[in-house]
C-alpha cells in the first residue's frame, strides 16, 4: 500500500476546542526548527514566560508552559501538590471536576466531591460546607470555565473559601485563559493550568500553568518524590527556570513554542480586557441570533461563558445528523454533549480566532437552513438579521 501526504480539509472550527489556528500563529509554526537548548531559543523561552505572566495576569516566577496537552497541566499541578494521604476538596458540575478526582486518587489522596448539576456554577454554600466539615482539607480543587457545560463558577471568591480554611487552590483554566476575566494574583491563585488550542487560538499540545510562592513551598517540602518523572516541577525547573544556563531535562516542542509565542504575542498586541471584550461581543451575537431562532442556552446567563455555548437541540432533532452535515455541507465542526448532556446540546465555541462575526453568520445561516430542511420547530427568516443588529449594536 501507498500512502501519500496528509492534506486535511479546511474546516471552520466552532466546537469546543480546538478553536481556528490564526494564519500568523500557522507561519510561525512552520518556522525552521533549531536546538531546545541553542541560546536563541531560550531567549524565546523567556520571552514566552514573561507573555504568559501577562496572560495570566500574575508575577509568578513559575509560569511556564508543559511539553504537552492541557492534561498534562491538569496532571503537573496534583501530581506536585497531591501526596499519598492528601485530603481534597473536589468540586464537579461537568466532565473536568470528574478527571480532577481522577488525579487526586492516582496521587493516593481522597478527594471529598461537592456536586453541582451540570449546567450550574459551583455552589459557594456547599463548597464552604466540606471546608467545614473537612478541616484537615489541603487542597481546593474545581474548573473555572467548564468546557462540557460552558457554566463559569466564580474562582475569586472560591479561592478565598479556600484560603479562610488554610487551603492551597488549584484550578482548571483551559477554556478561560485569554477569553473570559482571570487575574490569578488579585485572586491568589495558587497552582492553575490552561491549553494553547482554546482563546489562545494556538494548535493543540501545549500547557500553560503557574504556581504561586505558596505552592511551591509545598512542592519544595514534600515528603517524598512526585510520582511523575516527567511532570516533577523539581526537574523541570532546571530546564526552564531563569537565566541562560539550563539542563537538559527534555527535548521542547520547539516548534510548538514558536506557535505559542506568537499567540501571545498576539494577544498582547490586541490587550487582554479588549480580548475578553471580543469575546463577549461575539457570544452577544450568537445569542441573538439563536434566541431569534428559537434556541435555548442550558446556562443561566450570570454564570455562561461567552466562548462556550451549550445550546439545547430542538425536540425531535438527532444530534449526529445536524453535525454530520454541518461538517460534510459546510466545513463547519460544532461539539456534542459529554455525559448526561449527550444528544441534548450542542456546544459551539467561540474561542479565539474562532470568535469572528464570520464564523458567527455561517453558523447561524447553516443550522436554520439544516434544521430547517428537518422540519424542526424553529422561527426561520429572523435570525442573521439578528445577528447583525447585535453585531452593530
Amino acid at each position: 500500500m501507498t500512502i501519500s501526504s496528509f492534506n486535511p480539509p479546511i474546516r471552520t472550527l466552532m466546537g469546543p476546542g480546538p478553536s481556528d489556528v490564526h494564519p500568523r500563529i500557522l507561519e510561525a509554526l512552520s518556522r525552521p526548527t533549531i536546538g531546545h537548548l541553542d541560546p536563541v531559543f531560550v531567549e524565546m523561552m523567556e520571552e514566552t514566560k514573561a507573555l504568559l505572566q501577562y496572560a495570566f495576569q500574575t508575577d509568578n516566577a513559575l509560569t511556564m508552559p508543559v511539553s504537552a496537552p492541557g492534561s498534562a497541566g491538569m496532571e503537573t499541578c496534583f501530581a506536585n501538590l497531591v501526596e499519598p494521604g492528601d485530603k481534597v476538596i473536589v468540586c464537579q458540575n461537568g466532565v473536568f471536576g470528574g478527571r480532577m478526582k481522577e488525579n487526586v486518587e492516582r496521587c493516593g489522596g481522597s478527594a471529598v466531591m461537592v456536586e453541582d448539576d451540570w449546567g450550574e456554577a459551583v455552589d459557594l454554600a456547599k463548597v464552604e460546607t466540606a471546608l467545614e466539615n473537612h478541616k484537615d482539607a489541603k487542597i481546593l480543587a474545581f474548573v473555572h470555565a467548564e468546557t462540557s457545560t460552558g457554566a463559569r463558577s466564580d474562582a475569586k471568591e472560591l479561592v478565598e473559601l479556600a484560603h479562610r480554611h488554610d487551603c492551597l487552590t488549584i484550578v482548571d483554566a483551559v477554556t478561560s485563559l485569554g477569553g473570559s476575566e482571570l487575574k490569578v494574583d488579585d485572586w491568589q491563585i495558587d497552582a492553575i493550568y490552561s491549553g494553547t488550542q482554546k482563546c489562545l487560538s494556538c494548535a493543540p499540545g501545549i500547557s500553560p500553568i503557574s504556581f504561586s510562592e505558596r505552592a511551591l513551598d509545598k512542592v519544595r517540602n514534600r515528603s517524598g518524590k512526585v510520582q511523575s518523572w516527567f511532570l516533577d516541577l523539581n526537574l523541570v525547573m532546571g530546564y526552564w527556570g531563569g537565566g541562560q544556563k539550563r539542563a537538559y531535562h527534555h527535548t521542547a516542542p520547539v516548534n510548538g513554542l514558536y506557535g505559542l509565542h506568537e499567540a501571545l504575542v498576539m494577544l498582547q498586541e490586541e490587550g487582554l480586557g479588549n480580548a475578553w471584550t471580543r469575546h463577549t461581543k461575539m457570544h452577544n451575537a450568537l445569542k441573538a441570533g439563536l434566541e431569534a431562532m428559537g434556541l435555548d442556552f442550558i446556562v443561566d446567563e450570570a454564570h455562561r461563558l461567552p466562548q462556550l455555548n451549550a445550546v439545547s437541540i430542538p425536540e425531535g432533532v438527532d444530534d449526529a445528523t445536524v453535525r454530520g452535515r454541518l461538517l460534510n455541507e459546510y466545513n463547519l465542526e460544532l461539539g456534542a454533549g459529554l455525559g448526561a448532556l449527550a444528544g441534548k446540546v450542542w456546544r459551539i465555541g467561540l474561542m479565539g480566532h474562532s470568535a469572528r462575526a464570520e464564523n458567527i453568520l455561517l453558523c447561524v445561516g447553516a443550522l436554520e437552513a439544516i434544521l430547517s430542511d428537518l422540519r424542526a420547530p424553529i422561527n426561520t427568516g429572523v435570525a442573521l438579521a439578528a445577528v447583525q443588529q447585535s453585531l452593530q449594536s
